[in-house]
């Protein structure tokens, strides 16, 4: 009998730890999911309202300039950061790859950006590009009189100083999984290559890189779901501005529910944001799944 109460102690120990967490998470973040999307379909304003008026609130979020703006800056932002952070990111792998000296310092220098928040990074980065304390003035001390760097005060360029502070703040997360990914290739299947006369370009190109495809995907998940989901980074850097030259649907949905009391709109560009991260993760984890699937059988 105290076996018995024994070991269903040490079966329900651990259910027990984590049921607090458990009911948390289900409370806090899919309740409020839930409760998002109700409120997407109510006719909610400063506060919260219990009068459903259907997709009205969608209709007149994509009737709304500032969110067609916040959804182009998302594809200017997005593509950009995905694109140089994939580049940026497999280029410093293969170079550490190279098994140079000093290896093991060089990878936590390009790591230590990802350490820090993105509220850090964005009035780290704020400080460096404002001309009035950053680079430009620095210039003018040193007598470069003619020197102008800008990109944050112009409405055309502001978005691509956000793309800038996040491309350093991820690019080394990216460079540590495809170095990974490297270091996981038999090594068995290069020297077969280099026995058949393959160069180091061609062995990268049609051998290296295609067998690469796990990590390219994982790599671009992080990072969309990290550039669609981008909030903290936007206030500490632009603050939307200058103008509404940075906002991103993340902003677009703060301002909305809790500044312009548009609490319905706001909800309903949330749920739109989901189901963009949706979009992504599901079709991810379902290949992950039935991947391990086959392997099983």
């Amino acid at each position: 009998m105290q076996n018995y109460q024994r070991d269903w102690l040490q079966r329900m120990l651990p259910r027990l730890a984590l049921s607090p967490s458990l009911a948390v998470i289900l409370v806090f973040v899919y309740g409020f999911i839930v409760y998002t999307s109700y409120l997407s379909f109510t006719n909610s304003k400063m506060f919260a309202s219990t009068d459903l008026i259907g997709l009205e609130n969608y209709v007149r979020l994509f009737n709304l300039p500032n969110w067609h703006l916040a959804l182009k800056n998302l594809g200017i932002f997005g593509g950009l950061y995905i694109l140089i952070c994939v580049c940026l990111g497999l280029f410093l792998a293969i170079l550490l790859d190279q098994k140079i000296r000093g290896e093991g310092l060089i990878r936590p220098v390009y790591l230590y950006p990802m350490a820090v928040s993105f509220i850090v990074t964005g009035t780290a980065w704020k400080w460096f590009l404002d001309p009035s304390i950053g680079l430009e003035h620095v210039m003018h001390l040193w007598g470069w009189d003619s020197f102008t760097f800008r990109w944050i005060k112009e409405t055309n360029t502001a978005i691509y100083c956000v793309v800038i502070a996040a491309v350093w703040q991820s690019s080394g997360f990216v460079m540590a999984m495809f170095l990974a990914g490297l270091r996981g290739i038999d090594n068995e299947v290069l020297k077969a290559a280099q026995v058949d006369g393959a160069s180091p370009y061609h062995m990268y190109r049609r051998i290296v890189i295609p067998m690469l495809r796990p990590v390219f995907l994982s790599a671009f998940v992080v990072l969309a779901h990290m550039a669609i989901k981008s909030y903290d980074l936007i206030i500490a850097l632009t603050n939307g501005g200058p103008g509404r030259a940075t906002e991103l649907p993340a902003t677009f949905m703060y301002s909305y529910t809790f500044t312009r009391n548009q609490m319905g709109v706001g909800a309903a560009s949330a749920v739109i944001m989901l189901m963009t991260v949706a979009a992504i993760i599901v079709p991810y984890l379902y290949s992950e799944l039935r991947e391990r699937q086959h392997e099983r059988n």
